[in-house]
């Protein structure tokens, strides 16, 4: 599939299947924002797809409170201008 010019936000990022997800949305174009309660997992993933010459960015958030899911949106929109896609992946 073709996520050129998209914005993908993906949470649980920071490992395991996370990353597979965010490193394949990166892959096929999108613009990937990397969220996961864990900074140092998060920046990993996202050191990983840009040293792949792919577009990512992490945001950590702790998913499990609302204040900081309204803060994790927020902060995407206010970066890229929207979000494309959302693959909630944290369990």
């Amino acid at each position: 599939m073709d996520f050129t010019g998209k914005v993908a936000l993906i949470t649980g990022a920071g490992g395991g299947i996370g990353t597979a997800i965010a490193e394949r949305f990166a892959s096929e174009g999108a613009q990937v924002v990397v969220t996961d309660g864990n900074a140092e997992l998060a920046e990993a993933t996202t050191a990983g797809i840009s040293a792949a010459g792919d577009r990512a960015a992490t945001i950590v958030a702790d998913i499990s409170d609302p204040s900081e899911c309204a803060r994790l949106i927020a902060e995407t929109v206010e970066r890229y201008g929207r979000i494309d896609v959302l693959c909630n992946n944290a369990g």
